[in-house]
């Protein structure tokens, strides 16, 4: 029988639609990116054991010991000299006080001593943990470390300046805060800036990049305070960029850079961006938590730390006045000394959520400590970056809430109410899967020995690694300018 014009039609668009169902399942697949509503905490899966073919070749930079290593004895030496005295808690430590340091004396100190466990310093100490790494002997690195020393600066991706940079600005802050910002003799913080500068400037590596290729390690939102502008070209590792916009936030600031029209709530960011930077995590303070030791919870929400702080922060008193009396949620004022480290590991080891807002800056190492205590976080921030983007999945372990949201009575509580518990429980089986991730410390001696597989170390050079083609990109640009010509910028959000 002759089919009619009309069947014919209708059975090729039947075959048709046979054949898409068994060829594509999901007929969006061509549509969507598969890693577009992910539910798993990884987008692309962590390199493990297998050897890095291709690791990310840096030159450390012939920085006098007194840049980094030397810091540290003049540490160790201050203490001793004041009794043991901590130069930023002001207060004398107590007999198997965690933040004790049982050294006693030069000869004891070492080579490669290690990094204060003053928490307010400790959290910056990514900066020791890079440099140890690169440092150590090749027998003593593992086949899956993603960067390696090289000798010749003709085979570098990247310079390395070894300069302690968060130690020296706490150093100081701890000795005389009030000549931390002011250009003078009495501020040594500022005083090795400019030698570092001055050095590190005078390098044909630096002339022939104009910095671009140098890497510094500015964990400390106030480190090299008094040079940024000189920096502004080179690869920055920061825990965020809260330390740097906030002079740039100011509405004549604005204007300058882009005029009477630009949007109120952009904010011009002169010096850092995502293009050229990496966020590094801040290094958590309190113990990790594995799954089988968790206990049950029966908080529902946590947080304890300052409860005053300024620009960003300032959001922390409001929280505290919509929250305070909501039932489940527990909100406590104190600061990292023993005492309060043990509580606060306390309150996050039986709370299922912790409070995680900006404090001077969007992010601080409370929300790494909330991870390595499987409390999921609950980020408060509209202007937040995060380390390691682009590899881990926030969204699967973490759960974000705009400023807004959360300063509306009962929105944030009931929200973390209506996760049900296997919601709950699955997130904290993710947050115990990123664990590593954020791990620092490798506990060899002096950081001297093979780095967590996949955990910090690694994820920022891998981080500063994809910078690269980009990097080399724009020197070659440069190179062939004419003296004068302007590049047009980029607003990078």
């Amino acid at each position: 029988m002759e089919l009619t014009v009309p069947q014919a039609l209708l059975l090729s668009f039947l075959i048709f639609l046979l054949l898409s169902a068994l060829l594509f399942p999901n007929p969006f697949a061509l549509l969507i990116p598969s890693n577009s509503f992910s539910t798993q905490p990884f987008l692309h899966k962590p390199a493990g054991d297998a050897p890095c073919l291709d690791p990310l070749k840096v030159y450390v930079v012939d920085l006098a010991r007194e840049f980094n290593y030397g810091l540290l004895e003049d540490y160790y030496k201050s203490r001793n000299a004041r009794g043991s005295r901590d130069l930023w808690l002001g207060e004398e430590p107590h007999d198997g006080d965690p933040l004790e340091e049982k050294l006693d004396g030069s000869s004891e100190l070492g080579e490669f001593m290690p990094y204060p466990k003053n928490p307010n310093w400790r959290q910056y100490s990514a900066e020791y943990w890079l440099l140890a790494d690169l440092l150590t002997e090749e027998l003593l690195r593992a086949a899956h470390s993603a960067a390696v020393k090289v000798s010749d600066m003709a085979d570098a991706d990247v310079f390395l300046v070894p300069f302690f940079c968060a130690l020296s600005a706490e150093i100081q802050l701890g000795e005389g805060h009030g000549k931390f910002r002011k250009k003078m003799e009495e501020n040594r913080d500022y005083v090795r800036q400019r030698k570092v500068m001055e050095f590190v400037t005078q390098t044909s590596a630096w002339r022939r990049s104009g910095g671009r290729d140098h890497v510094f390690m500015l964990t400390d939102p106030m480190a090299m305070w008094h040079v940024r502008a000189e920096i502004a070209r080179s690869i920055l590792l920061v825990v965020d960029f809260g330390g740097w916009y906030m002079e740039d936030a100011k509405a004549g600031e604005k204007a300058k850079v882009y005029g009477d029209g630009m949007p109120s709530n952009v904010i011009a960011h002169t010096d850092v961006s995502l293009t050229k930077d990496v966020i590094v995590p801040y290094t958590h303070l309190l113990p990790t938590l594995s799954l089988a030791e968790s206990s049950p919870r029966d908080v529902l929400l946590y947080f304890r730390g300052a409860r005053h702080r300024h620009r960003t922060g300032l959001v922390r008193e409001k929280l505290w006045t919509v929250l305070g009396n909501e039932p489940g949620v527990i909100l406590e004022e104190g600061f990292p000394n023993s005492t309060g480290r043990e509580e606060a590991l306390r309150g996050m080891r039986r709370s299922h959520f912790c409070l995680n807002p900006a404090g001077d800056t969007p992010t601080s190492s409370r929300l790494f400590d909330s991870i390595a205590n499987l409390c999921i976080p609950v980020i408060v921030s509209d202007t937040v970056e995060l380390p390691f983007e682009g590899i881990l999945n926030y969204s699967t372990f973490a759960v974000f809430v705009s400023v807004n949201d959360a300063m509306s009575p009962g929105t944030l509580v009931q929200q973390l109410r209506n996760m049900n518990t296997t919601t709950r429980s699955t997130m904290r089986e993710r947050l115990r899967d990123v664990q590593r991730h954020f791990e620092y410390e490798n506990g060899h001696p002096g950081g001297r020995g093979s780095t967590v597989k996949d955990g910090a170390v690694q994820l920022i050079w891998r981080m500063v690694k994809e910078k690269v083609p980009g990097l080399k990109a724009t020197i070659t640009r440069e190179h062939r300018k004419f003296p004068g010509s302007i590049s047009p910028r980029c607003l990078c959000t």
